[in-house]
């Protein structure tokens, strides 16, 4: 068994590469093999969003705070809100982020994959985003 106590990993900001707007992540966990598991609390500013990318295992979002927007490739932009799960399949390139005027925070759950748990693209536009 391990416990990890609340505020003894810290947070880091969410790098520009891969995120537009300003976004903190908060690990929560990495399993240990022969788990592949790993979540983290990520929490986007208004506007604040992902680029599009993909996951070898898909992914689990669960929003536990605020407003947001999600969207698949080739499907429209739809909202999402605390208490919403989301699941995006394996390699489904997708992304997802704040409302433009509210924040939002989700808990990202991801499978790694032959070491990978995301495979990073383009950022997303404003005109995608729907500003």
């Amino acid at each position: 068994m391990k416990i990890t106590k609340a505020g003894s990993t810290p947070s880091t900001k969410g790098p520009e590469d891969w995120f537009t707007g300003t976004v903190r992540i908060d690990p929560l966990f990495n399993a240990e093999a022969p788990g592949r598991a790993g979540a983290g609390a990520v929490t986007f500013e208004p506007g604040a969003r992902t680029a599009w990318h993909t996951h070898p295992a898909g992914q689990a979002l669960i929003v536990v705070s605020g407003f947001g927007r999600v969207q698949r490739e080739g499907g429209p932009v739809e909202e999402i809100r605390a208490g919403d799960v989301v699941w995006f399949p394996a390699g489904e390139k997708h992304w997802h982020g704040a409302a433009p005027d509210v924040a939002m925070t989700h808990i990202a759950i991801t499978e790694t994959v032959d070491g990978s748990n995301v495979t990073w693209m383009e950022k997303v536009s404003d005109a995608d985003y729907g500003v």
